[in-house]
């Protein structure tokens, strides 16, 4: 059977009740399930409790029913990067979320994890009949069947994204393990430049951002700046729950406490030199995401690019910012 969802506001209803055996979702949606659990159990009770044997697997598979998920099969993630402490939570709940990895041009159809043999952090390897390596510079190319043959009436767009031998160039940075499986460790044109003349990578720092589980979602930025920096987005309601003082400083406190763990972990080019939390819900409707839910970083830092100087001379570590 196929199940549709009636609306956003009923998907968890619509899918509690398919309880699918297969079921595909973005990043985003897979944290806020995991946002959703938290809410009801704080993570760290949480994670005692699944620490206990038989009482763990009670728990376990009263999450999973929670969610709709405890008759899947087959669970996948794509779109965009899921971070590794989310993929280890699920594994953790008897979920072994597959990454998958595809764009538009190739029909969606370029690597994917198989169970049993997923690597957290990595996109698996090439699908039948698809070829994937790297050029020199590390970027991405693929090639196989289901590939476009061109841009419609734009020649030039094809020119740049085809090679003459039928690669096509993603736009991706990536690395292979020993085992052939693909990690995407970038994107060459979301690299930005700060001004102190180092090239700076996005994507893998929002991953380690996105493993502080009270956000729900976060965009690096900072060009021309001295360090980039990120802002960040809280789930529906948490801004108004978060006004009183006590609990904005102990939010904080913790928010600081996991940039300084993630700063440690980046070269001092890419070290993050604050986090600024916005009250806006990066939404479809609003513009700042795609349908899939990709941030649209040009919407994102022309919306609040007026204020980065501001938030860059205040020198705190997390920044409030009141619209």
């Amino acid at each position: 059977h196929v199940f549709f969802a009636e609306s956003l506001d009923t998907f968890l209803a619509d899918l509690q009740r398919a309880r699918p055996t297969f079921f595909f979702s973005v990043p985003r949606l897979w944290v806020k399930f995991q946002q959703g659990v938290f809410a009801k159990m704080p993570a760290k009770k949480l994670d005692r409790l699944m620490a206990i044997p038989i009482l763990g697997g009670i728990v376990k598979k009263k999450i999973l029913k929670q969610l709709g998920l405890d008759s899947v099969r087959f669970a996948g993630t794509g779109a965009a990067p899921l971070p590794p402490e989310v993929m280890s939570w699920y594994r953790r709940l008897g979920l072994e979320l597959l990454e998958g990895y595809g764009m538009t041009e190739q029909f969606a159809y370029a690597t994917s994890s198989m169970p049993g043999k997923s690597r957290i952090g990595y996109v698996g390897s090439a699908t039948p009949c698809t070829e994937v390596k790297l050029s020199d510079t590390g970027e991405v190319l693929t090639r196989g069947p289901a590939h476009m043959q061109c841009y419609f009436k734009e020649p030039e767009k094809t020119r740049e994204t085809m090679t003459d031998d039928g690669w096509l160039r993603t736009g991706d940075l990536g690395e292979f393990d020993n085992e052939g499986r693909l990690k995407i460790v970038g994107r060459a044109k979301e690299q930005f430049k700060s001004s102190k003349g180092k090239y700076v990578a996005p994507a893998p720092i929002e991953g380690k951002l996105a493993a502080f589980t009270r956000i729900e979602a976060c965009m690096v930025t900072g060009v021309s700046f001295p360090q980039p920096f990120a802002l960040a987005m809280l789930p529906l309601g948490q801004w108004d729950a978060l006004k009183a003082p006590d609990a904005r400083k102990a939010f904080t406190d913790d928010l600081s406490a996991h940039l300084k763990s993630v700063n440690a972990q980046l070269d001092p080019h890419e070290r993050l030199d604050f986090i600024a939390v916005v009250p806006e819900q990066w939404s479809v409707e609003a513009g700042f995401v795609t349908p899939t839910l990709k941030i649209k970083r040009n919407v994102v830092e022309k919306h609040y690019a007026a204020y980065f100087e501001t938030w860059s001379k205040a020198r705190k570590d997390v920044i409030w910012h009141e619209a």
